[in-house]
């Protein structure tokens, strides 16, 4: 597991959010590549996870990307593909890849749930890491189980900092991904264009949604094969 880059920034900012809960990290870092209108730099090499890609609207998704702003000097890692049992190995690849270009931070962004928070309550965001986020209205995370490529970063980087929104759906949950996104923009100063946020959240769920499905549907069908070859 190893990642290519086209291109080399300059101490940029690294924010990575991968599918779990809610899928808040995947539809924050896939609104963000879009409004910020960034430019793909370079891909994830393996080949222990499943052959795939996904088209949408006519045009290749690759499965785990590396995007970039220039603008906001910021980069941005995509990524449909579940990394169960990856997660080392990817952190591994992202922290090479931040010594490189000499990163000046990693940003998590992931999704905790809570079977306390009703569907008509306001998303509560929680930080660790900057307590520059107590600021813009976080708490900090006192308690909590983290796991994935996240807590594997947390692990090996000291100065980590991670946004957990909470989500009562394990479905995927534009809105808290909207609250996310709207912290971001104030954090890295991204200028994002609060109107049409949500809605545009809204129309990356139903993508994302489908993406996932045909994500979920492709693996069931790899694994059905896999089976028939040994039977």
């Amino acid at each position: 597991m190893k990642i290519l880059l086209k291109k080399k920034p300059v101490n940029p900012v690294i924010l990575e959010g991968f599918p779990g809960f809610g899928l808040i990290g995947t539809i924050v870092t896939e609104f963000l590549i879009e409004h910020m209108k960034c430019e793909l730099i370079g891909e994830f090499l393996y080949d222990d996870l499943p052959a795939m890609v996904a088209i949408h609207k006519g045009k290749l998704v690759k499965p785990m990307a590396v995007h970039y702003s220039k603008k906001h000097n910021v980069i941005i890692l995509q990524t449909i593909l579940n990394p169960k049992g990856k997660e080392w190995d990817i952190a591994e690849a992202i922290l090479e890849m931040a010594d490189k270009v000499h990163a000046s931070k990693i940003i998590s962004v992931e999704g905790v749930a809570s079977h306390a928070l009703m569907a008509k309550e306001e998303t509560k965001l929680f930080y660790y890491g900057d307590d520059k986020l107590k600021k813009l209205g976080l708490r900090q995370i006192d308690e909590s189980i983290v796991v994935g490529v996240t807590s594997s970063i947390m692990l090996r980087r000291d100065d980590s900092v991670c946004i957990f929104a909470e989500t009562h759906s394990a479905l995927p949950d534009s809105k808290a991904a909207a609250k996310v996104i709207e912290v971001l923009d104030k954090y890295l100063s991204l200028n994002v264009d609060y109107k049409p946020l949500l809605k545009q959240a809204e129309d990356f769920e139903q993508k994302l949604k489908t993406l996932m499905k045909q994500t979920s549907k492709t693996m069931d069908e790899s694994d059905k094969k896999y089976m028939s070859y040994l039977g």
